[in-house]
């Protein structure tokens, strides 16, 4: 399923396009940004590109501009809610996308469906020093929860807002 929002799109990516993605295997209609995709998104989608296909939406997803139709980054959940019905993200955007409220756009879009489709809560993490990155979350409803020399962690309640 392809979540859309006014200025974006999220969309699966299925171990067949991370292999493809890995590989740099672009086909008609990817319109993958020549930054896409950046380092720190190649060992997940490595790792997506090995799995069985999947039905579950707690997956990777191309942040595509819905202006000019690229994708310039990724959002991706780190598998479905556990037992306490947490989830797991983290997102990215190549350099030159990042400033516009793209992030903050697809965190809050993957967000809005993530507790239809069974999380009670959703944590992420961001460097103690990315500022841009801490405000996303913090503008998406995460709180600061604890942290340490590097990171930031945060959460959001669901059954709480």
């Amino acid at each position: 399923m392809i979540l859309r929002s006014a200025r974006l799109s999220l969309e699966p990516i299925s171990p067949d396009l991370a292999r493809r993605i890995v590989a740099r295997e672009e086909r008609p209609g990817d319109d993958w940004h020549r930054e896409y995709p950046f380092e720190d998104e190649l060992a997940p989608l490595s790792t997506l590109s090995a799995a069985k296909p999947s039905t579950t939406p707690f997956t990777m997803y191309l942040i595509r501009r819905a202006d000019d139709g690229q994708a310039v980054g990724g959002f991706g959940f780190f598998g479905p809610p556990g037992a306490a019905g947490q989830v797991e993200f983290g997102y990215g955007l190549v350099p030159s996308a990042r400033g516009a409220g793209l992030a903050t756009e697809a965190v809050r879009l993957a967000l809005e469906h993530a507790p239809a489709w069974g999380a009670r809560v959703a944590v992420a993490d961001t460097g103690v020093t990315n500022i841009a990155s801490r405000r996303v979350l913090e503008r998406n409803g995460l709180a600061d929860v604890s942290r340490d020399d590097a990171l930031v962690f945060y959460r959001r309640d669901f059954a709480s807002r």
